[in-house]
């Protein structure tokens, strides 16, 4: 079957939250919150519309097709297996990393994460009022990479307790190797660290990069870990609101439903129990085709920012998002955001929101229909070409 991934949804209509600065400037292109704008595969709109026709909108419970079809996708694409007393569904991943941390931390103890990462992590970490530890990676050779003496330094130093891993990384697209993440198991094996890991870009994957999830590294990581992940960014069905917490170890998994039941968080949008099943069970074909666009997107911006700019380019062994370094043109962060918006009519989105290594940093969405990128990326060589 052909998709359509040159198309431009109309998304006005929706109030699209990634739209809004456009309707105030006509002349704007969004290249920044992280949903795509492609229309989702036939059979997600015709699930959806057949629950429209139930006229009865109550409240309803996991199937057990719906936890087949978990086991089986994530058998299948990655390698894991699991029971399915293992899963547990919570509305986002983002609910379940504040779910993670009041779980298995106390108010005043450390939380670490990896900087830059996705900003709601430090937000999470500082609303619950953990402290945080931001381990810097570092980049080398056009792409991201820990520092292991730093992290077990800043384990050790600050006493951690919650370690919240982004695996896919965000921004960087960073796909972390087997031996990477098995240093990290190990670590936190070795200080008695909980691992959250944060696996919702696992199906993003591009280049012929693979996805290992942490669990599927050592069978003793699944003692301490949790995978939180989603089909909501690899079918672009955010708003449908569900995700799912990996949890093999018992003892972890009674905590965090626990948790989920103080916070009242343990129930889910009937729309995302069903677009989740249809997600998994209909929609590989769709994901198979997305692929090459993503790649053909994100080359573009390679090539193009290479040549005729000196924007760095780091591109991404996944997700499909690109982090683009300004460093090079001698101004102040606030001096590029001002160029980047006002002068190139662009949205991206603003690095040091990702940590202070962010600085002179931005995050562009490739998850949009050609025409579209090459006009943002025209965009920038008129204001940033050399």
């Amino acid at each position: 079957m052909g998709y359509d991934f040159t198309t431009l949804p109309e998304r006005f209509a929706s109030n699209a939250y990634k739209w809004q600065e456009t309707q105030k400037d006509k002349e704007v292109l969004p290249l920044w919150i992280a949903d795509m704008d492609f229309v989702v595969f036939p059979e997600m709109t015709a699930a959806l519309e057949d629950f429209a026709k139930s006229q009865v909108f109550g409240y309803d419970a996991p199937k057990d097709s719906l936890y087949q079809a978990v086991l089986d996708w994530e058998e299948k694409q990655h390698g894991y297996c699991f029971s399915k007393e293992a899963i547990l569904f919570i509305s986002g991943v983002v609910p379940a990393i504040s779910v993670a941390i009041q779980a298995f931390s106390k108010e005043g103890e450390a939380v670490l994460i990896n900087s830059p990462v996705y900003p709601p992590f430090a937000r999470t970490v500082k609303l619950n009022k953990r402290r945080l530890i931001s381990n810097s990676i570092v980049e080398r050779n056009g792409r991201f990479e820990i520092d292991f003496e730093q992290l077990e330094k800043d384990i050790v130093d600050n006493e951690v307790k919650v370690y919240v891993l982004c695996n896919p990384h965000n921004p960087g697209g960073r796909v972390w190797s087997k031996e990477e993440l098995q240093k990290i198991g190990q670590l936190c094996q070795k200080h008695g660290v909980i691992l959250v890991s944060d696996e919702i870009h696992q199906d993003l994957t591009l280049y012929d990069n693979k996805h290992h999830s942490i669990n599927t590294i050592d069978p003793s990581f699944k003692d301490f870990s949790l995978v939180l992940t989603s089909a909501t960014k690899t079918f672009n069905i955010a708003g449908t609101k569900n995700s799912f917490a990996i949890i093999e170890n018992p003892k972890l998994r009674k905590a965090f439903s626990q948790q989920q039941l103080v916070n009242n968080q343990h129930e889910v949008s009937t729309l995302g129990l069903i677009a989740t099943e249809v997600a998994y069970t209909k929609g590989k074909a769709w994901l198979e085709a997305l692929k090459p666009v993503l790649e053909d997107n994100i080359n573009e911006v390679v090539t193009t920012l290479s040549q005729k700019t000196a924007i760095k380019v780091m591109k991404p062994g996944g997700t499909y998002l690109v982090w683009l370094d300004f460093s090079a043109y001698g101004l102040s962060h606030e001096e590029l955001q001002h160029k980047i918006r006002k002068e190139a009519k662009l949205v991206l989105n603003d690095g040091l929101s990702f940590g202070a290594e962010g600085d002179k940093h931005f995050r562009l969405n490739a998850a949009a229909p050609k025409s579209l990128i090459t006009e943002a990326l025209g965009r920038l060589v008129a204001v940033f070409g050399v």
